[in-house]
């Protein structure tokens, strides 16, 4: 799997579009767009920013967006999207090239596991203002038939593996040192649970 992402956000990068919104059902901006309402004040930053549609809204929402990305090619298809407004820089969330208290919200979505890394969160928390957020959409629950059978087979119930899932997924956020509220978002095709730490 690792293999995979790594040739989708590097050599076929030009892909990325297309086979989100494969996977997504047409859905995928809907719900890379549903962390809005959860975005503070006018500095944001995007970890992973990837071909640019959240910097688009952010930029034409009158926000002041930055972004970082370690792909090459993720931040050329972002810069031919966004043009000359962009605030793009390639590098490491792990080591992020911005002054302490800089920015009021963090923002990523659909992130690898670069942002339970330990020194992402301590990153975070060292760019973020006193009382801003990290907002992070791990992903999204289809609900669909598979699912349902899933759930009888494993003798779970959809409630019992999404707590579960969210118990895991806030640790290491508490850990680092934030004040945690996951967020469940019901949708018609899927459900999205975005996770919001404040400093």
């Amino acid at each position: 799997m690792r293999f995979f992402f790594h040739l989708l956000y590097h050599p076929f990068a030009f892909t990325y579009d297309l086979v989100a919104w494969t996977v997504s059902f047409g859905r995928w901006q809907d719900w890379v767009f549903s962390v809005l309402p959860f975005i503070e004040g006018t500095r944001i930053l995007e970890l992973g920013h990837g071909p640019g549609h959240l910097q688009r809204l952010l930029l034409d929402r009158g926000l002041d967006p930055a972004a970082i990305d370690e792909s090459t090619q993720m931040g050329r298809l972002a810069r031919r999207r966004l043009g000359a407004r962009q605030k793009l820089t390639r590098g490491v969330t792990q080591a992020l090239p911005y002054p302490n208290e800089t920015f009021d919200s963090i923002v990523s979505t659909f992130p690898s596991e670069y942002i339970f890394d330990p020194r992402t969160l301590s990153e975070a928390r060292r760019v973020l203002r006193n009382g801003g957020r990290l907002i992070v959409l791990p992903g999204a629950l289809p609900r669909n038939k598979f699912l349902k059978w899933l759930y009888k087979v494993t003798g779970e119930s959809p409630e019992a593996i999404t707590d579960a899932l969210i118990e895991r997924f806030k640790q290491p956020f508490i850990q680092a040192g934030f004040q945690v509220q996951v967020h469940i978002l019901e949708l018609k095709s899927s459900q999205l649970g975005i996770l919001v730490a404040a400093k």
